[in-house]
């Protein structure tokens, strides 16, 4: 295990440093520096303290986890691996985030998941432990979004305006949203026992990561959003 202290370090000079490195990595000091692991194909990087924005940007195989809280732009159009939040995070985390996976303990801030999307054999997900912002899933294309509701302290899971724009992927909140106001090309329903089954791994993985009963949590009851079709946007862009 390599140990980087980040303490005296600007963003340049620990991204150079995480560079010169493969394996195993410890940053601890860090305090806002960003792009931490952008594009990295392989190793993990351990980090106590708060990295700045777009950590894991581009991200296209290697594993990332934080000891606390994360800043804006979290797995920024990242392509595959994991990163893992012991904290919060802050807005539009995943931001065009084509595969890989998500996991974070506590709560997102705005626009998370925005333009995330999938292509081919890859399809991203992000589990959210807690409550995400305004605008979740603004523009979705592809992939899973799942909001868990935990560590809300009775707050809505989900705060105004969710799947703007939607038009690909699901998304999952623990939570019976009968009176959640949602955009005409959605809808809504109570998940089946078959879309349940869909998301037990990352569910069980969640509770791996933080010691959560993933059981318990898969008990529900959930709510399932997706697009009303495949285009609901056709009449917009081509000609009839």
């Amino acid at each position: 295990m390599i140990h980087i202290d980040a303490t005296n370090m600007d963003y340049h000079q620990l991204n150079s440093a995480i560079r010169d490195h493969t394996g195993q990595m410890e940053i601890t000091g860090c305090l806002g520096q960003r792009f931490i692991g952008a594009g990295m194909s392989h190793g993990e990087i351990r980090i106590s303290g708060v990295p700045g924005n777009a950590l894991g940007a581009y991200l296209n195989g290697a594993t990332i986890e934080v000891l606390g809280n994360a800043q804006d732009a979290v797995g920024d159009t990242m392509n595959a691996g994991t990163i893992v939040i012991h904290g919060d995070i802050g807005d539009a985390a995943g931001y065009a985030m084509r595969g890989g996976a998500l996991y974070v303990r506590g709560n997102a801030g705005y626009r998370a998941g925005i333009h995330m999307k999938a292509f081919g054999d890859k399809s991203p997900v992000m589990v959210i432990g807690g409550r995400a912002g305004s605008f979740l899933g603004e523009y979705q294309a592809g992939g899973v979004i799942i909001v868990l509701g935990l560590h809300t302290d009775g707050k809505p899971v989900v705060s105004n305006f969710p799947c703007t724009g939607m038009h690909g992927g699901k998304l999952y909140l623990r939570w019976d949203c009968r009176n959640l106001l949602l955009p005409p090309q959605v809808t809504a329903h109570p998940a089946t026992e078959a879309e349940l089954q869909e998301i037990a791994g990352y569910v069980e993985t969640y509770g791996r990561l933080f010691g959560a009963d993933s059981r318990r949590i898969l008990s529900g009851p959930f709510t399932v959003i997706a697009p009303d079709s495949h285009n609901p946007y056709r009449q917009m862009y081509v000609a009839n």
